[in-house]
């Protein structure tokens, strides 16, 4: 090993051994000094340390030969994301659906110096706007966000939504499922942008889009059309003077490289993705001449520390984590889903139609063990590519939906779902009564809908179709947390395991920079354990 320094004593001498250079490690808010001592590496602590290349006149001095600057779990991440947000930690808990990304869970993280999204997708309007006022008087001046998918069977509900939002004062949305862009999306983003005092353009409502394409990318990171703008000037949505300088920022202020999640998902590898969209990132600021900084952070997959710190080590700007959330105790769902996934391991999930965009053919990843949903799901769309219309299905099929998915007659099926779409989107109902396809569509997207509802308030009937959306992520967290307190459902808090996979990717940081330096550093040294919540408060030195 070269020396890069040197290092002259105090009134310790340095420690050899694998226990010394463990505790160094993991004592994450000081710094870390190696020195040759007897032709071994040591752990240094107290004395002087000099980076330079001739050697001291000292005899005493020790050969310097790795240095690790302190990281407080705080550091990780774009510091600029982490103060644009007024955030601690450049940590995001992301938006599930159904509300299972729940006021209370929002309101944890926020009050950790994390950020939430609030999971408003399937939600009514009065729901979501109940959740919205809520988080905003628990939380006051913290910041969390709200989630908006994208809704091409139901456009007027995603219209309704951004309307909500503009009522509420909602500053910070998660776009996500987007195909491309939409009116509402942009009517969100642009409303009300303007030059401040300075005569910067500032926009106050802000978007993070979660993209996993390279073309969605490019939409997100370039000015709003003008063909759509014209429309939403002619509309009353924005004025003229707001259309004007939307060709000054980009559609999103931040992305979130979503990998292989739970969920609506490509299915996309984490170690391809983020270098990608950051590569796209760079090519559309450079084209479009943005003088703002545009922050790329990376979900799915994220669920042990090694995961954690390899995101940051590619250059996350920020982390997010979904599945790991559903697990928790502040989750939306019920007990027996959260048993349910304490038991997933990395090969339990499965593909199957998603409810929103069923006759596209757009798909969820779910847990697989424990329910036939995935199963049954594919079933439905089978059925719907095949015929035209539900009487065309031969009879002993429909016996079987009627008895085992729907437990009712067709009859019945569809009265019930007609009477959904009369209060969530009437225009479906007309449609169907026009085109007995889109009939037959409706029943099964209902079927669909209905069995995230099913697993969130814990159905003991309905157990084997529940639908619970889940990435290999949930397999990783429980293999690195088996045999610990985080085993077991009752003890997992959203924070506690945030702080811990925080904490962990400081650990692991650490432990590269030293290898980086040519000091060994053996995997059993680093393994990092979940820490308790007291634990955690002694090391990081704070409360939550």
């Amino acid at each position: 090993m070269t020396a890069a320094g040197w290092w002259l004593p105090g009134e310790t001498s340095p420690e050899t051994g694998g226990e010394a250079l463990r505790s160094a490690i993991f004592d994450v808010m000081k710094p870390m000094v190696v020195v040759s001592s007897d032709g071994h590496p040591a752990v240094a602590t107290g004395g002087r340390t000099m980076l330079c290349d001739a050697g001291p006149r000292d005899a005493a001095a020790l050969p310097l030969i790795a240095y690790v600057p302190p990281l407080h779990p705080a550091a990780l991440g774009d510091p600029d994301f982490r103060r644009e947000n007024g955030l601690a930690y450049a940590y995001v808990a992301g938006a599930m659906a159904n509300g299972i990304t729940s006021v209370e869970m929002v309101e944890a993280v926020g009050r950790a110096g994390m950020l939430g999204f609030f999971g408003a997708a399937g939600l009514s309007i009065d729901a979501i706007a109940a959740a919205v006022d809520e988080l905003q008087h628990r939380l006051a001046d913290r910041p969390f966000g709200v989630n908006l998918i994208h809704s091409p069977s139901e456009p007027d509900h995603e219209a309704a939504t951004v309307a909500l939002f503009l009522r509420k004062g909602v500053r910070l949305i998660s776009a996500s499922a987007f195909l491309g862009l939409t009116l509402p999306l942009l009517h969100y983003r642009l409303k009300g942008i303007h030059r401040d005092a300075e005569g910067r353009v500032v926009c106050p409502n802000r978007v993070v889009a979660k993209v996993s394409r390279m073309e969605v990318a490019e939409k997100f990171l370039s000015p709003a059309p003008e063909k759509m703008l014209a429309k939403l000037v002619a509309a009353g949505k924005i004025h003229s003077a707001e259309a004007e300088l939307a060709r000054f920022v980009p559609v999103a202020d931040s992305l979130t490289a979503e990998a292989d999640s739970g969920g609506h998902t490509d299915n996309r590898p984490a170690l391809a993705l983020l270098p990608t969209l950051m590569a796209v990132r760079d090519q559309m600021v450079e084209k479009h001449g943005f003088d703002i900084p545009i922050h790329v952070g990376l979900g799915g997959g994220i669920a042990t520390p090694e995961s954690t710190a390899a995101a940051f080590a590619m250059g996350a700007a920020f982390v997010v984590t979904g599945s790991v959330n559903q697990a928790c105790l502040e989750a939306g769902t019920s007990a027996q889903v959260r048993r349910m996934l304490a038991e997933a391991r990395q090969a339990d999930v499965a593909m199957a139609p998603a409810a929103d965009m069923f006759e596209m053919g757009v798909k969820v990843q779910v847990l697989k063990r424990g329910t036939m949903f995935a199963l049954r799901a594919a079933k439905l769309y089978d059925l719907y590519s095949r015929y035209d219309r539900y009487e065309a299905i031969p009879a002993e099929q429909r016996a079987t939906l009627e008895k085992d998915f729907f437990r009712c007659g067709f009859d019945t099926a569809w009265e019930r779902t007609r009477a959904f779409f009369d209060q969530r989107d009437p225009r479906q109902n007309r449609r169907a009564e026009r085109d007995p396809k889109h009939k037959m569509a409706l029943v099964f997207r209902s079927y669909l809908g209905q069995s995230s509802g099913w697993a969130t308030t814990g159905d003991p009937s309905r157990q084997i179709d529940y639908q619970i959306w889940c990435g290999p992520a949930m397999g990783a967290f429980n293999e690195w947390t088996r045999g610990t307190f985080l085993a077991q459902p009752e003890n997992r808090r959203t924070v506690v395991v945030a702080l811990n996979l925080m904490l962990g990717a400081s650990v692991i940081t650490r432990a590269n920079g030293l290898r980086n330096q040519g000091v060994s550093v053996p995997p059993s040294l680093v393994k990092c354990v979940p820490r308790t919540p007291s634990e955690l408060s002694r090391i990081l030195d704070s409360t939550f």
